[in-house]
This record gives structure tokens, sequence and C-alpha cells, in this order.
């Protein structure tokens, strides 16, 4: 089936169809929402409500054959509208500042080897819209260029070379910590 079979199958009711939709499509929605930053809980509820408003509007589509970048852009939406709401919050105190002292470092304790380590330290240190790019970009299945650009809000013929700059960044990072490429 092609895609634009699917959606019209996903929306006259057809489990199957919704359900290959949901496998092709998961990967990319949760690399765009992973690639906000959210916490957990504001992740999986922007995950969630994506995949509410392709369910509402299902029926509606224009192009069914671009539903990955409207996914892409519809979860790329959800997150910033979760991130404008999390800027109206406002602590009152910060009870739980002196505890953050005594957590180790999630890394070691999740028992990382020194170079994934490195690779993260180096990753946060490039900018957030390259960090958002390879997170993006590391999705599988692989999103398109349009998907891409539709989740990042990104002229698709700037997405290789930001791509390119962005490793090359990353890459300096890790020489700067000793780590370089295998012979």
């Amino acid at each position: 089936m092609d895609l634009a079979e699917l959606v019209g199958g996903a929306a006259s009711g057809d489990r199957a169809a919704w359900e290959r939709i949901v496998e092709r499509f998961s990967g990319l929605v949760w690399a765009v929402v992973r690639s906000h930053r959210l916490g957990d809980a504001d992740a999986a509820d922007a995950f969630q409500t994506t995949w509410l408003r392709l369910v509402e509007h299902l029926g509606e589509l224009r192009e069914p054959d671009r539903l990955g970048s409207w996914l892409a852009t519809t979860a790329r939406r959800e997150c910033l509208r979760t991130l404008r709401a999390g800027r109206r919050l406002v602590p009152v105190e910060d009870a739980g500042a002196d505890l953050v002292a005594d957590v180790p470092d999630p890394d070691r304790a999740l028992g990382l080897p020194a170079r994934d380590r490195a690779l993260m330290a180096a990753l946060a240190e490039v900018s957030e819209r390259c960090r958002r790019l390879l997170r993006l970009l590391m999705a599988d299945p692989a999103p398109s260029y349009r998907e891409v650009g539709a989740a990042l809000d990104m002229p698709i013929g700037s997405i290789g070379p930001t791509r390119e700059r962005c490793l090359a960044r990353l890459r300096e990072g890790l020489a700067a910590r000793g780590i370089t490429a295998d012979p």
C-alpha cells in the first residue's frame, strides 16, 4: 500500500492501516520531540498529542503522501506550545537544590563507556540547532529531508550543508577530548 492508501484506510477505520502509519512514523515523531529537549512527561504528551491531532485531521489531509512532513510540523508545534506554556511557570523556591549535589553523574551511574560520555559532552557543546538536527537525522527509520525541513522549519537545501558544519563541530569537540575516528 502506498501512503495515500494507508491514510485513506486509516481514515475509514482500518486498524491495520493505522498501525502501519504509527509504526512507520513513530521514530520521526519521537526524534522531533526529543530534539526539543522536553522533560519525559512533556515529551510523552507532545508525542501523544501529535497522534491525536492526526486522528482529528486524518480525513482532511490534502496531501496524504506528505504525511511525514505533516507529522513533523505538528510535533514541532506541540513542542513549542509546551515550551511556551512552561515559561509561564515561575518556581517559588528550589527546595530540592541541595539534594542535586549528592546525585552522581547519570552517565557514570549507567556505566556508559568513556567514549560515549565524551560524545554526549561534545554534543552538549554544539549549538541547540545542531543538536536538534543531528538527533533528528539519527531517527530510525531515517526521515526524509522534507520531513526534517518541516520539523526544524529549515529549507531543504540547507540541511546537508548545516549537517556537515554540525558534524565538523562535533568532531572538533571529540578531538579536544582525545576521541578521533578509527583508522
